[in-house]
């Protein structure tokens, strides 16, 4: 029997009849031979229903303020000649997202309703993401997060009480592609898939700029500067654009109030414009970072694209309409970079911290962008897709000196971890776990950093784990010291057929270095010249590029020089090994 003009997406009984809802909310109940008895339509406004929900009991008396009321007077009628009351108990309703906008009744987000059997009392349990969560943001100073995603719905949570605090649903089709807090936890910058930007206010999520429409497609990255003065934005169509606040001053209050010779009070209203946009990149934008100058407190903008170029731009020479480009580096030949962040300052030299999809993670001079270390990342089955340090307090040693040991937390395509820095390459140093099976869409990580959450998208679900960094440490600590961990990177280990070749021609090296046919007495010692190491990895069946090996040599010669002001000139075996092992 057709008892719907939509698909039915519930069915279940209660007391002898059979009840059912659809894909436009309508909720029908039958009798036990599928007579229509009763509908609500209209009224409950909850979207495409999943499941129907009754209470356990029937009230004899329903809702007499002196609880002598009769039956009847409180149930609704049956659609029958006897009209007799419909006695059921009152139900609670669970929606998904709305699929089809042609519903003017149905929400764009998901819903616990609870009805009473009447109708006329609806009480909106939960409100929530129907659709793909695609943003999370954390409070840079309050336990607060707000996500987002592709159901129209912004919603900011206190995540140490697991309530939310105020939610605001936009108008179809403005779904939402990206959120960021300000540093300040004043304003949250919000993109939308259609291009839209929109900045509006932390507490009541009130519209706090106008609404710019100067990105042709989906706004995929958003970041303020460290002095929530810039607001930048990475679009899908490879463009950067730049926006300011501004203090607008103006004059509140009566002039006539407080005689003539009192000048009227002055107000400050916040307010952003539009600054300038530029088409820095032709592949898609995998990153966009605020940083701060080295030698004053002047905001830096880097984006990340694919292309395989970091661009860094001069907002102190830019002008309205016209965003000049202060640098464009080449920072990978063959890899395609993922991610990138501020290394913490665990080292007297600045660095960015970038990974790749070959499992890599390198450390770039932040002034002269130049590759100063490549290590071995995490490897848990995809590369990491996004890195982000976490805000620890500082610790002490026993002797009372500061300790420069980090964390970062990290995500893969499922899997979300911790990583122990300064890394040097150390398999051990890192651990992660499964955290959503059809993939992480963003991760966010608490001020304090005692917590990380992540979002799985399709799954609606947000997960919020909490920081064990004295398991990582103990993990690190139990996978052995010095060349441990990198002998188990060789095939066949310490004492494998490969480690003994490597051996071999590191001492072959030596005798190179000194003359194959010299007949003068040889010098005995444990480096060979920094020149020899690129014919030592073609020996061992490993040929890097030139670029590679400018790399490499780089590595080699500027390890030491903020220490000691010199170039390192020789290696030794066990560096090598470390080098080779990566």
């Amino acid at each position: 029997m057709r008892l719907h003009d939509h698909p039915v997406t519930t069915i279940t009984t209660t007391h002898s009849l059979v009840v059912t809802g659809d894909s436009r909310g309508l909720v029908k109940f039958f009798s036990s031979d599928l007579k229509l008895l009763h509908w609500y339509e209209g009224r409950l406004d909850c979207g495409p229903l999943v499941s129907i929900s009754f209470a356990h009991h029937i009230p004899s008396q329903k809702n007499s303020p002196d609880g002598r009321g009769s039956v009847g007077e409180h149930y609704p009628a049956q659609s029958t000649l006897e009209a007799s009351p419909l006695v059921v108990p009152d139900f609670t309703l669970s929606s998904s997202c709305s699929s089809s906008s042609s519903s003017s009744s149905s929400s764009s987000s998901s819903s616990l309703v609870h009805v009473t059997v009447n109708g006329t009392i609806t009480e909106v349990v939960f409100r929530g993401h129907g659709s793909a969560i695609q943003c999370l943001a954390a409070h840079p100073s309050l336990p607060r997060l707000a996500t987002a995603g592709y159901s129209t719905l912004l919603q900011l949570w206190d995540y140490h009480n697991k309530e939310v605090l105020v939610s605001r649903e936009f108008e179809e089709p403005n779904y939402i592609e990206c959120a960021s807090f300000d540093p300040r936890g004043e304003f949250i910058g919000v993109g939308f898939t259609s291009g839209v930007v929109l900045v509006v206010e932390a507490l009541e999520l009130k519209d706090s700029s106008p609404v710019f429409r100067y990105s042709r497609d989906a706004v995929s990255h958003l970041s303020f500067s460290h002095d929530s003065l810039y607001m930048a934005t990475a679009d899908r169509d490879h463009c950067v654009t730049v926006y300011t606040k501004q203090l607008v001053v103006g004059g509140s209050g009566d002039p006539g109030e407080g005689g003539e010779g009192e000048e009227e009070e002055e107000e400050e209203t916040v307010t952003w414009e539009f600054l300038a946009k530029y088409r820095s990149h032709y592949q898609p934008i995998e990153s966009l970072l605020f940083g701060v100058s080295l030698d004053s407190e002047l905001p830096r903008l880097l984006s990340l694209g694919q292309d395989r170029m970091l661009v860094e731009y001069d907002l102190e020479r830019s002008t309205p309409d016209n965003l000049r480009l202060l640098s464009t580096d080449r920072i990978e030949q063959s890899a395609v970079p993922l991610s990138l962040t501020w290394y913490p300052p665990v080292s007297k030299e600045s660095f960015l911290l970038l990974s790749n999809d070959r499992f890599k993670l390198r450390l770039l001079n932040s002034t002269t962008k130049m590759c100063r270390k490549m290590l071995l990342g995490p490897t848990f089955g995809s590369p990491l897709r996004k890195l982000e340090v976490l805000s620890s307090p500082v610790k002490y040693s026993e002797s009372g000196q500061q300790q420069i040991q980090r964390y970062a937390a990290f995500h893969t395509y499922d899997r979300v971890g911790l990583l122990l820095l300064p890394h040097d390459g150390n398999p051990h140093n890192s651990q992660s776990l499964l955290a959503h099976p059809t993939g992480v869409t963003a991760m966010a990580v608490s001020y304090d950093g005692r917590y990380v959450f992540t979002a799985g998208g399709t799954d609606c679900t947000v997960n919020m784990w909490t920081t064990d960094t004295q398991a990582l440490e103990a993990a690190s600590h139990l996978g052995g010291e010095d060349l441990e961990p990198f002998y188990a990177l060789l095939e066949g280990g310490r004492y494998g057929e490969f480690y003994s070749e490597m051996e071999q021609f590191f001492y072959y090296a030596q005798i190179k270095s000194q003359g194959v046919k010299t007949r003068g007495v040889r010098q005995v010692s444990p480096t060979v010249p920094v020149d020899q190491v690129p014919d030592l990895m073609r020996a061992l069946g490993f040929y890097p590029s030139e670029q590679d090996i400018d790399d490499i040599l780089n590595e080699i010669k500027f390890s030491d020089y903020i220490e000691t002001g010199a170039y390192v000139t020789e290696i030794d075996l066990p560096t090598f090994i470390r080098r080779e092992s990566e």
